[in-house]
């Protein structure tokens, strides 16, 4: 069977046997994966290592066997692809991380390959071990705006005079007021509309937002999602994400 070497980021491991992992992983070349990985819980220092570079939120590069027709596959070797600094030390860089690994898990259903969606997490996560407490605590909206757009339901329109109002269950701003209650109009659509629209790091890290803000937009973030994606339950690390970030 032929070996694929691709860069894979770690969603959740299952304990298998009693030495044994199979770990879900979101990879560059064929979307979600899940692998076993033998041997990796055994007692000893090697093992510990290789235990480690399972957690969630974890960068790797991996050779994987890949047979399409088959729900598990098998690793050949792994290493970690980024070392991070804060991410699984830092209490908030960790929550925020954990926010956007749940959330993935939420969306992606099918083993398809998507490489733009894979950089966008690549990214967003060095960048959320790397980045300033102000673009750490604006990432959660970027990133779940820009993740919707890769799913293909991305938030149409802009907020302006004309079309001040986002309904979440079109999924646009529009003029006039919808008959359902999805929809918003006031500075959460603004915030919405400005954040959409941006694609560098460094603008999301000049957007000054206060706690109840970051808030307010990502409940009305987890209703657009609820409405959009069939099976969607609520995101268990929100809470603790909001939180943690004020």
């Amino acid at each position: 069977m032929q070996i694929h070497h691709t860069k894979g980021i770690v969603l959740r491991t299952v304990k298998y046997g009693e030495t044994s992992i199979i770990a879900t992983v979101y990879t560059e070349l064929f979307g979600i994966q899940s692998y076993m990985i033998k041997g990796v819980r055994k007692f000893s220092s090697k093992t510990t290592f290789k235990a480690n570079c399972f957690q969630p939120a974890a960068i790797l590069e991996m050779q994987v066997y890949h047979h399409p027709l088959k729900n598990i596959q098998f690793v050949k070797s792994y290493h970690w692809h980024t070392v991070y600094t804060n991410v699984f030390s830092d209490v908030v860089r960790n929550a925020v991380a954990m926010y956007i690994i749940e959330l993935l898990q939420q969306g992606l259903k099918q083993p398809e390959a998507n490489p733009e969606l894979f950089y966008l997490v690549e990214n967003t996560l060095q960048q959320i071990d790397k980045g300033s407490n102000t673009l750490v605590s604006n990432l959660p909206i970027y990133f779940t705006l820009h993740y919707c757009s890769e799913l293909g339901f991305k938030i149409q329109g802009t907020c302006n005079t004309e079309t001040p109002i986002l309904d979440f269950k079109e999924g646009k701003f529009v003029q006039e007021m919808p008959a359902h209650h999805y929809y918003t109009n006031d500075i959460a659509a603004k915030t919405i509309s400005q954040i959409n629209n941006i694609n560098l790091y460094n603008e999301v890290e000049n957007i000054q937002l206060n706690g109840d803000i970051r808030r307010t937009i990502l409940q009305h973030l987890q209703q657009y999602f609820s409405l959009h994606i069939h099976d969607y339950n609520n995101i268990k690390s929100l809470h603790i994400l909001q939180e943690i970030l004020g």
